[in-house]
């Protein structure tokens, strides 16, 4: 009875009715928009809509990717000692940035539901607070990185590589204030429907990353230090980008006052605790299984390295389509459009989803043997990276699904849900086969793939199953009561 209540409210009205004090009334702002907002969608509309952002976002996480890869690039030409050093620096700095990209999903959830109400400024306080959360967190984030030797002495026992990277680590602090404004930055942006804005800040960033790695590493004293120095300029350039652009376009801008800012923090730390475990649950799960392939023979290791670099890859594929799709389920929730939200989440994952598993199981699987020599000369080492290719293209078939179902989770607010779905599907069923079969049976590296993607399969099964039973009335109403106490 009380669903019933809750859906004829808002299967025609929108989310925080009153513009309230943060936001301005979007008849003011967006006039003609009105009709766009009240227009009925279908499902070849929230196709074309999804696809058509996908294409920018895609691009945007591979050029991301690629600014992480190019002092590895440079770095290595000092010598193997240096390159090893700086990537094991890359692994601990990889694994606690993953804690602000989680922070960052809140927005994912937040921004477009404030932007589909037409409370427009609320969307810009969501980034400024959600930069402030980030900013406290980095406290930490940054003393572990400071003093990581200890941290360091646990996973290596060479000194001079131990140096290095603890050297190396200090020096990324500088990267902090950029990085977090950036990912931010990125979600304020697409939450307006604008996902091409942090595509040319990359397209900016990009070259004078490789400008800066090749100055200060090859070019001056500074050698391997060169590095943080040239991430630091790189993320501080691509943030005051993204600073001016914001501030250019202020139709979702909110005038920064410390008092606004420094409240309200609980909404957003509601689903970013949860953002961050499904992140960095996935994220450890696929770490770990490359240094548990260190106990295997060189050849091994290689092939592991090199699946590892081309899943990560392909996996930007679905990722962008999952954050598109997430974006525009949250504004059709902001909207309080219940029709709309169950068209968009059944053309994300009964559309998109077998086009885009299609896609990448047919692209891994035959191009498995020319992409793994792309990375190595060793034949030894392309016929087992083929091999282990062979398992991460089936499994593409679910990991998908996986993708696509976190986003619409995302949009529905239900992140707690994500975290406690990827803790059990990785760690209860996923980590324990794939260390049996890798070492139990002595199926190795092959075995760490079958046994991940059967965790990855009974996470896909789980969000879908979620998301098939979502109660649309009660997240109207979560949602509204979200926005409420912001």
């Amino acid at each position: 009875m009380v669903h019933e209540q809750v859906e004829g409210e808002t299967e025609d009205c929108r989310l925080i009715r009153a513009c309230g004090s943060y936001g301005a009334c979007p008849c003011d702002e967006m006039g003609g928009n009105e009709e766009d907002i009240s227009k009925v969608t279908n499902y070849s509309e929230e196709f074309v809509q999804v696809f058509r952002k996908s294409l920018p976002l895609a691009l945007t996480l591979l050029l991301q990717n690629l600014i992480s890869s190019v002092s590895l690039l440079f770095v290595g030409r000092l010598g193997s000692l240096v390159l090893g050093s700086v990537t094991l620096a890359n692994v601990i700095f990889n694994a606690t940035t993953v804690v602000f990209l989680g922070l960052a999903t809140c927005l994912d959830t937040l921004c477009p539901q404030a932007f589909g109400a037409g409370n427009y400024s609320l969307v810009g306080l969501y980034f400024q607070r959600c930069v402030a959360i980030s900013a406290v967190v980095s406290i930490p984030i940054s003393s572990v990185w400071i003093f990581s030797k200890p941290l360091l002495n646990l996973v290596a026992k060479d000194p001079d590589l131990i140096n290095i990277s603890s050297q190396y680590l200090k020096c990324m602090v500088g990267c902090i204030p950029g990085y977090i404004v950036f990912e931010c930055g990125k979600k304020y942006m697409q939450a307006q429907g604008d996902f091409h804005t942090a595509q040319t800040v990359l397209f900016i960033g990009f070259p004078f990353s490789i400008l800066a790695n090749y100055v200060f590493i090859l070019n001056s004293p500074l050698g391997y230090l060169g590095a943080p120095l040239a991430s630091s300029l790189t993320f501080a350039l691509m943030g005051t980008i993204m600073v001016c652009v914001m501030l250019r376009s202020r139709r979702c801008w909110h005038e920064f006052h410390w008092k606004n800012v420094m409240r309200g923090w609980e909404p957003l730390i509601r689903l970013a605790v949860p953002g961050i475990i499904m992140i960095e649950a996935e994220f450890l799960a696929f770490e770990s299984l490359t240094v548990l392939a260190a106990r295997f023979e060189t050849t091994e290791l290689a092939a592991q390295a090199v699946a590892t670099s081309i899943q990560s890859i392909s996996f930007q594929i679905p990722f962008a389509v999952s954050i598109a799709a997430s974006n525009r389920i949250s504004t059709h929730v902001g909207r309080g459009k219940i029709r709309d939200c169950q068209i968009a989440t059944k053309a994300t994952l009964f559309y998109m989803g077998p086009a885009v598993s299609t896609l990448n199981f047919v692209g891994l699987l035959s191009g498995r043997y020319f992409v793994s020599s792309l990375f190595t000369s060793d034949l030894s080492v392309v016929r087992r990276a083929a091999k282990l290719l062979f398992v991460i293209a089936v499994n593409q078939i679910w990991d998908v699904y996986n993708v696509l179902g976190a986003g619409c989770l995302r949009a529905q607010g239900r992140q707690s849900v994500g975290g406690y779905l990827n803790l059990v599907a990785y760690y209860v069923f996923g980590m324990p086969l794939a260390v049996y079969l890798g070492f139990g049976l002595d199926w190795q590296a092959f075995g760490f793939w079958v046994g991940l993607g059967f965790g990855i399969f009974t996470l896909a099964i789980g969000e879908i199953y979620c998301i098939y039973i979502s109660d649309w009335p009660l997240i109207m109403l979560q949602a509204e009561l979200l926005h409420g106490t912001a």
